[in-house]
C-alpha cells in the first residue's frame, strides 16, 4: 500500500473512531489573534503547517477558533459539538511535548527563551544575560524589563535579585486587539520597556516587526533548577492513538518543510532532545 493510501485509511479510521462528523476535513483549535502561532487570517507558522498537511490528506481546512487562554483545550479540543456528534476539532497544532492536557505527537521543533533587548538605549553592550545582575546600581535602577506573571524568565530576575526593576505583564491578556506578543513589540518600540526574557517563537516576531535590526537576542541557557529551551508537538485527545500515530507520520515525511517554514518567523531552533522537557508559553 502506498503512503497515501495508508495516510488515507489512518485519516477514515481515525474520524471513525472518535466520531468526526465530517472526515473530509482537517479540524484545527486555534486562537484567532496569536501571531507567529495562528491567526484568523491564516498568517501563522501552525496555520501553515496545518494547510500543508489538509493538503497532503485531500481534507478541508477548518479551524475552530477560540481565545488561548484558561479552558482553551476544554472549549475547543474536548467540547462536543452542538448536536452532540463528535467534536469541535480534533488537533492542536502546537503544544508543550509532554502536555498534561491532551496525547502528544512528538516533537517538530525545539527553542528557547530569548533575552531581547532594544538598541540604542544604553544596553549595547550587554552579551550574556548575567551581565545585568553585575551592573552598578544606579545602572540597575534603570532597568525596564518585562515581568510576566509565570514562566521562567520572571523566575530568573528573582533568583538574580532583580526582580523589582520589573514591568508587569499578563501571560494571558484577554485583549481582543492585541496578544502577548504584540503587546511586547509595541512597549519595546515606545520605550515602555526595554528589554524582556521572551519564549523564542514570541521573540522571532518581535524582531521580525523591525528588520533593521533594531534589537540584541540572547539565547537564555538553561540550568540545573532552571529551564527555558522546551519541544514543541501537536495535541490531540487522550486516547485519540490514530490521530496521534498519523500526525506522527505526516510530522517524519514533513520534517524538513516544518523546518522552513517555522525558520521564516526568525525563530530560534536547536536539535530536538530525545527527552523533551515541558513548557509554559509566556
Amino acid at each position: 500500500m502506498t503512503y497515501n493510501r495508508c495516510v488515507a485509511a489512518l485519516a477514515l479510521s481515525c474520524a471513525a473512531v472518535t466520531g468526526q462528523a465530517d472526515e473530509n476535513k482537517f479540524r484545527v483549535c486555534a486562537d484567532p489573534l496569536n501571531p507567529p502561532y495562528s491567526t484568523k487570517e491564516l498568517s501563522g507558522y501552525e496555520n501553515k503547517i496545518a494547510a500543508l498537511f489538509a493538503k497532503q490528506l485531500g481534507q478541508e481546512l477548518e479551524f475552530t477558533w477560540f481565545p488561548e487562554r484558561m479552558g482553551f483545550v476544554r472549549n475547543t479540543l474536548k467540547a462536543e459539538n452542538d448536536n452532540g456528534q463528535g467534536f469541535k476539532c480534533d488537533v492542536i497544532m502546537g503544544v508543550p511535548a509532554g502536555f498534561d492536557l491532551t496525547d502528544t505527537t512528538k516533537p517538530y521543533f525545539h527553542s528557547t527563551y530569548v533575552l531581547l533587548i532594544a538598541k540604542g538605549r544604553g544596553w549595547d553592550d550587554i552579551h550574556d544575560p548575567m551581565q545585568l545582575t553585575q551592573l552598578p546600581l544606579e545602572k540597575q535602577e534603570k532597568l525596564k524589563i518585562a515581568m510576566f506573571d509565570r514562566g521562567p524568565g520572571t523566575e530568573w530576575l528573582q533568583r538574580n535579585g532583580l526582580l523589582e526593576y520589573g514591568v508587569p505583564y499578563q501571560s494571558m491578556t484577554g485583549d481582543g486587539e492585541h496578544n502577548t506578543a504584540m503587546q511586547i513589540e509595541a512597549d519595546l518600540s515606545t520605550g515602555k520597556i526595554d528589554m524582556v526574557i521572551l519564549w523564542g517563537p514570541m521573540a522571532g516576531y518581535v524582531q521580525s516587526k523591525n528588520p533593521k535590526n533594531q534589537y540584541i537576542a540572547i539565547p537564555m541557557q538553561s540550568t540545573p533548577g532552571m529551564r527555558f529551551d522546551f519541544s514543541i508537538a501537536m495535541g490531540v485527545r487522550q486516547g485519540d492513538s490514530k490521530r496521534k500515530q498519523l500526525l506522527n507520520d505526516l510530522i517524519a515525511k514533513n520534517f524538513d518543510e516544518i523546518q522552513q517554514i517555522i525558520a521564516g518567523y526568525r525563530i530560534p531552533l536547536s536539535p530536538i532532545p530525545s527527552t523533551p522537557a515541558k513548557q509554559d508559553n509566556d
